[in-house]
């Protein structure tokens, strides 16, 4: 069977990079950012780190070499990104959400965009250039694609008479996209409304929003979890967007459902880090911690089990994810519904793995000079970003399974199965629901 899972030399010298850049530059940062009240300060803290992060590739790893990128595969980016999540899951977000935004410039974008765009990314000699995905609204995001104009998405972008565009309205937790001084991100790749009269299919298009557009202004969002990363409101108010920044006319659902396929096991391997992290604690904690008995607590029964349980969880999300990227790997711009349900998967999981982890430990998994409070909290976050599970990622997949190309042996295979918008709107609220 063609199966394998060793890593490639290549990987592992990945895998120890990323770990070794996790420990010693990555940590330290991220816990004194995590304890800072000012959300926009934890933030700005990273700011050392995200520049040795950029020297060493991580920041545009993703992208082709022939724009300058690492030319690294969706496998070798979560080899590197669980590594990273281990130590802390926030900071990865900022490079995610990278992705999020120039990959739809790679997938989408005319010649002038990518060279532009990916260029200005990829040649960033300073380590300050963000790109933000603005997508996410206060009430309208898991129904982007409703078939009623009043519901879903709800920024308008309204065109002028000279070509060009005005957006008027409001996203809310787009990350990055207030960049580090709040006067926006070098880029904010944003989907707007540009027919009122019309549902989600065919309704919604893509911008590219620049840093220092006239009429929008950032709040930071006071995160409970993820505090190294930004979160913002965004609100328009006649912003001016040229002609020649659209992306994506009337096509923007079709980019929503791909673009957070790609994500997927992006988020998936985040969760696993973080569940790894609290195992490699607790069975060390296991290991020699007594509980006022005369030998260590793995040795009872009840631990020895749990701690078998939350290995072969890690274990079944770790290939789960592995095994959705490599098929976006063999398929690019497919995976729907495999994306989906590994992203649901490991999001709602690892969830469960974290606290098991803090029933070992017991009470004084509660203790913050200890990691598992703050696992605890970044493990709350997985569930509800990038698509939330209970709403868009499990419509995804739901819509996939529905066509009649579809079969249980389609990922078995790892088959070819294109995503139309055929296999969109299930699920949705409406009137009658």
């Amino acid at each position: 069977m063609p199966i394998d899972f060793d890593l490639s030399e290549q990987q592992r010298r990945l895998k120890s990079q990323a770990r070794e850049f996790a420990t010693d530059v990555l940590r330290p940062v991220a816990e004194y950012a995590d304890a800072l009240r000012d959300p926009q300060e934890a933030f700005a803290a990273m700011r050392p780190v995200y520049e040795v992060a950029a020297e060493l590739g991580f920041t545009t790893m993703f992208l082709p070499r022939e724009y300058g990128g690492g030319g690294a595969s969706n496998v070798d980016f979560l080899v590197a990104i669980e590594e990273l999540c281990a130590v802390d899951p926030g900071f990865p977000t900022i490079l995610l959400v990278n992705g999020l935004a120039l990959m739809p410039i790679l997938w989408l974008g005319s010649d002038e965009q990518r060279e532009k765009w990916l260029g200005r990314a990829t040649s960033d000699t300073n380590g300050s250039f963000l790109a933000g995905w603005v997508v996410s609204e206060r009430g309208g995001t898991a129904n982007f694609d409703h078939p009623n104009p009043t519901a879903g998405i709800q920024l308008l972008a309204d065109q002028t008479a000279t070509g060009d565009y005005t957006l008027n309205g409001e996203k809310h937790w787009p990350c990055n996209s207030g960049g580090w001084d709040l006067h926006g991100a070098d880029i904010n790749v944003c989907v707007a409304r540009t027919d009122p009269t019309r549902g989600g299919a065919g309704a919604l298009s893509v911008f590219i929003v620049e840093r220092g557009t006239v009429g929008i202004d950032y709040e930071v969002i006071d995160k409970m979890a993820h505090r190294t990363c930004q979160n913002v409101t965004m609100t328009f108010r006649d912003a001016g967007v040229p002609e020649h920044n659209i992306l994506a006319q009337g096509d923007g659902d079709l980019l929503i459902n791909r673009n957070f396929t790609w994500s997927s096991p992006i988020a998936s391997i985040a969760a696993v880090g973080v569940a790894r992290s609290a195992y490699d604690f607790a069975l060390k904690w296991a290991k020699t911690y007594t509980g006022g008995g005369t030998s260590p607590i793995i040795n009872h029964q009840a631990v020895g089990n749990l701690l078998t349980e939350i290995a072969g969880r890690i274990e079944a999300g770790r290939y789960f994810s592995w095994k959705a990227a490599h098929y976006m790997d063999k398929h690019p711009g497919q995976g729907h519904a495999l994306g989906g349900m590994n992203k649901t998967f490991c999001g709602d999981l690892m969830q469960s793995v974290v606290y098991d982890c803090m029933r070992i430990v017991g009470v004084n998994a509660l203790d913050q000079r200890f990691p598992l409070a703050k696992a605890y909290r970044e493990a709350a976050v997985f569930p509800l970003y990038d698509a939330g599970n209970l709403a868009m990622q499990r419509r995804r997949a739901w819509g996939v399974m529905t066509d009649r190309s579809f079969t249980p042996d389609t990922f078995v295979d790892s088959e070819p199965l294109e995503f139309t918008r055929s296999m969109q709107g299930f699920g949705v609220q409406t009137d009658s629901s």
